[in-house]
């Protein structure tokens, strides 16, 4: 989906020779700020995965629930870039891609949220049993999924329309 989505801002980039059309370049403080979070989230998000492959309960808990703090964070960080797009999402087509964009990326940290809440207050009542273990495991993994989707997705935002 997100290929799509970034081949999708380079197809209607390219006939464009001001871009972003009719507006400022978007103000990358909030971006970058997300990207600090997001990037930094990923020590905590380590070591839940190697708490979990250790089966050691109490680890998973706290660095889940150290995750669930930057994963809400990264959110509502994200709630505040929208205001700082410089465009609205019927604007434009350029305005439609980036909110397009944004907004897929942040279902997927508010998808993550959840998933971790639930998955925490299952490691908390319990019982705990191994496929537990290996949820929590599963759980790291979408996160550096998330991760590794905003860092390319925030190049593109940010930085392409003044390079390019």
């Amino acid at each position: 989906m997100f290929v799509v989505i970034f081949a999708t801002y380079f197809f209607l980039r390219t006939p464009v020779p001001d871009w972003p059309p009719g507006v400022a370049y978007p103000r990358p403080f909030w971006g970058t700020v997300n990207l600090v979070i997001i990037l930094v989230s990923c020590l905590p998000n380590h070591w839940a995965k190697k708490a979990a492959e250790s089966l050691d309960l109490r680890g998973v808990r706290v660095w889940l629930a150290v995750m669930i703090v930057f994963a809400f964070a990264a959110t509502a960080v994200r709630f505040v870039e929208f205001g700082y797009l410089n465009c609205r999402w019927d604007q434009n087509a350029y305005g439609s891609i980036v909110w397009v964009s944004m907004g897929a990326h942040l279902l997927h940290l508010v998808t993550d949220v959840l998933d971790s809440i639930v998955l925490l207050a299952l490691l908390i009542v319990g019982p705990v049993e191994g496929t537990r273990f290996t949820d929590a495991s599963e759980n790291a993994l979408y996160w550096y999924f998330v991760v590794a989707l905003w860092v390319p997705l925030y190049v593109i935002i940010y930085w392409v329309p003044r390079w390019m």
